[in-house]
């Protein structure tokens, strides 16, 4: 990152948002991401066609942009079912789909650059967590819940480290290993570490 990045926002009261704008901003950063080169505000704006003036009553840093971009292609999953088979549910959701678990729903270098972007730079790594990834985390915790409510889990249980516990092992696959998630003994050994942090949250 640059000096760039602690820049303060300087927008007007009351000015609307143009969204072709916001999108042409967006798509200059992931040009920069997705080709390795450094993301600063200059080259943002050469690549946007957008004035810096605009760029900064969008955006109150470069570290915000950064992680909306990095951002682009996620949602937030759907509630997960929670009155059938919690343990099932709670497995599918987490790792049925080997396509959306594959690069975290987009394209693998994306994934990788994400990976790359955020350990180099803590900061960026903070606001894309507590803008966008802890957001998708909130249907899994409410499942959790409903499983404590249900007496299928312990009541003692930590939700939030229990998701962390399920997440690592999905991203120990793709980040150390190096494996792909549509692979058959990728999928049997996070089945085998999903039953391991299961047994230890059941009644």
């Amino acid at each position: 990152m640059t000096a760039d990045a602690g820049t303060p926002a300087r927008r007007g009261p009351g000015r609307p948002r143009d969204e072709d704008l916001d999108a042409q901003i967006i798509e200059a950063t992931l040009g920069l991401i997705d080709a390795e080169d450094e993301v600063t505000v200059s080259r943002v704006v050469a690549r946007s066609g957008v004035s810096r003036a605009a760029l900064y009553r969008r955006w109150p840093s470069l570290t915000t942009l950064i992680a909306a971009a990095l951002d682009v292609g996620r949602a937030v999953p759907p509630d997960i079912p929670t009155h059938g088979d919690l343990r099932e549910s709670v497995f599918a959701a987490m790792f049925g789909d080997p396509a959306s678990l594959s690069a975290s729903g987009y394209s693998e270098v994306r994934f990788r650059q994400r990976i790359r972007l955020v350990m180099a730079d803590r900061a960026l790594q903070k606001a894309y967590w507590t803008s966008h990834v802890a957001r998708r985390r909130v249907p899994m915790e409410k499942a959790l819940r409903a499983g404590i409510a249900r007496g299928i889990l312990r009541a003692d249980l930590d939700v939030d480290a229990c998701f962390d516990a399920f997440a690592g092992a999905a991203y120990y696959q793709a980040v150390v290993r190096g494996d792909r998630f549509d692979d058959p003994v990728t999928r049997d050994r996070l089945r085998a570490a999903f039953d391991v942090v299961w047994r230890g949250m059941a009644t």
